[in-house]
């Protein structure tokens, strides 16, 4: 006689009613129900690893703290700490399937963990998915716990996982404009402020500059990650810590340190905590800011290699790709443009969180899910930003040199250099006239007489003009009856 054939569903049962869950899923009907609801942006949470990690983090960080505490069994409890490990170790994301985008608080997020780990669990156990009897995803998985302190932990440990990987990048890109400066040291050209010619400097200094803005940014992240350490587990459902026990706090607390190896604290106001947005708030504006100063450097990359023939062409871009369907040979900076509509997209990003953290009402802020979306997507977005720019772009830009020097040759901004030496009202005759007259600005100063050709060269060396070098020689003190009229 033929065996029966394995069923394809199992059924489970939740205070709403029943539904038929597939047999392999390791979700259950939470999951299920959620994935009914909020099919809003066909992306699961899933798309956030870390997000993921962390929620598994949370889970085996309880199940140690309540079987430590005594209100849960050894077996349970050895069985859901294997089950999450498996999960931080990358296997069954796939079945994180609720969409980032839900109502609820982050309730069907918790409730996937709770069942996924729950089922895994099961599994190791020898016994069938569903088999809540035995192993229940809210008596046990959930034990000690409610949404309200899992989802806001879970989403600032796997925040401070994702910005480990930005700040890698981050350094990266600093250390490749620092390479281009030193490639770049002895590369004299025009400064320019509100888009007019200024006075000499070197591309070095110039990328020097946008490294060491990186680096700024750099710091201010790592100082608000410390934003994304104060935790709220013990609180439950509005920070009263209701259906725990007096020693839960400390206890996930310690294991949580152990798993995530990160200085997590306990709030000293649970109450507050569970409400309070304003961690996230801060973290999301740090990163804005980060994404605004990385749209102004690559803003002023394509200013710089605008052209090549009628623009400043002053750097060259790698070109990646043709840039026109009808212009023949038209290469664009596609590289910076595509990091400025990031950065267009972190900054609205941020106004969601600040929206969002706004519209949270007494004891609990609804709007997490949004708020944690948000700041994943930005995070996740800036990085592979960083990481184009970087190889696609900043490694393989060169300089037009001879077009340099040409440009810095020609510029009445170096009188500047002489100002200390023939006076403010001589310099700004004397390059009017250059300017009139298309004229070199070190031979009319010559030929007026106010300096020697010897003294007006080594005024105007490239190191001098840049400040790389310190002007040694004594400066005259010029009164007014010593200028000469030009």
């Amino acid at each position: 006689m033929a065996s029966a054939a394995p069923a394809l569903t199992r059924t489970e049962t939740d205070s709403l009613g029943s539904m038929e869950i597939p047999a392999d899923a390791y979700w259950g009907i939470h999951t299920a129900r959620a994935d009914a609801n909020f099919p809003i942006t066909k992306r699961p949470i899933s798309v956030y690893p870390d997000l993921i990690v962390a929620l598994a983090m949370v889970k085996q960080a309880s199940a140690r703290a309540n079987r430590e505490i005594g209100v849960l069994d050894a077996e349970r409890a050895d069985l859901i700490d294997r089950a999450a490990q498996r999960v931080i170790d990358g296997e069954f994301h796939d079945q994180f399937t609720v969409g980032v985008i839900q109502g609820g608080a982050g309730t069907s997020t918790n409730m996937n963990a709770n069942e996924v780990i729950t089922n895994i669990a099961l599994e190791l156990a020898g016994r069938e998915k569903g088999d809540y009897a035995f192993l229940s995803p809210i008596d046990h998985t959930n034990r000690s716990q409610s949404t309200n302190d899992v989802y806001p932990t879970a989403v600032k440990i796997g925040l401070s996982l994702t910005l480990r990987s930005l700040l890698e990048e981050l350094d990266l890109l600093r250390v490749s404009f620092l390479n281009k400066s030193h490639e770049f040291h002895d590369v004299l050209k025009v400064g320019r402020t509100q888009l007019q010619d200024a006075v000499p400097m070197t591309l070095g200094q110039e990328f020097h500059g946008f490294a060491s803005t990186l680096g700024f940014d750099h710091t201010r992240l790592t100082e608000n990650a410390s934003l994304m350490f104060e935790i709220n587990m013990g609180a439950t459902a509005i920070g009263t810590g209701i259906t725990t026990h007096v020693d839960y706090a400390p206890a996930v607390l310690k294991h949580l340190r152990e798993i995530t190896s990160l200085d997590l604290v306990t709030s000293a106001d649970l109450v507050e905590a569970t409400s309070d947005t304003g961690s996230f708030m801060s973290f999301s504006s740090t990163l804005k800011r980060n994404a605004m100063k990385l749209s102004k450097i690559c803003n002023d990359l394509r200013l710089l290699s605008s052209g090549p023939q009628a623009g400043f062409g002053e750097i060259n871009l790698p070109a990646m790709q043709a840039g026109s369907s009808i212009m023949p040979g038209k290469v664009n900076p596609v590289i910076p443009e595509v990091v400025n509509q990031v950065a267009f997209a972190v900054a609205g990003a941020d106004m969601t969180v600040t929206m969002a953290a706004e519209a949270g009402q007494l004891q609990l802020n609804a709007f997490e899910p949004v708020i944690a979306h948000s700041i994943f997507q930005s995070i996740t977005w800036m990085r592979q930003a960083m990481w184009t720019l970087r190889v696609n772009c900043v490694d393989g830009i060169t300089a037009n040199r001879d077009r340099l020097g040409a440009m810095v040759g020609a510029s009445v901004g170096v009188i500047t250099a002489l100002t200390p030496f023939i006076g403010y009202a001589a310099a700004a005759a004397l390059a009017k006239t250059a300017l009139l007259t298309n004229r070199n600005v070190a031979d009319l100063v010559v030929e007026a007489g106010l300096m020697s050709r010897d003294e007006v060269i080594k005024q105007l060396s490239p190191a001098r003009l840049s400040g790389l070098e310190a002007i040694t020689a004594a400066i005259p003190v010029i009164a007014s009856e010593d200028l000469i009229e030009i």
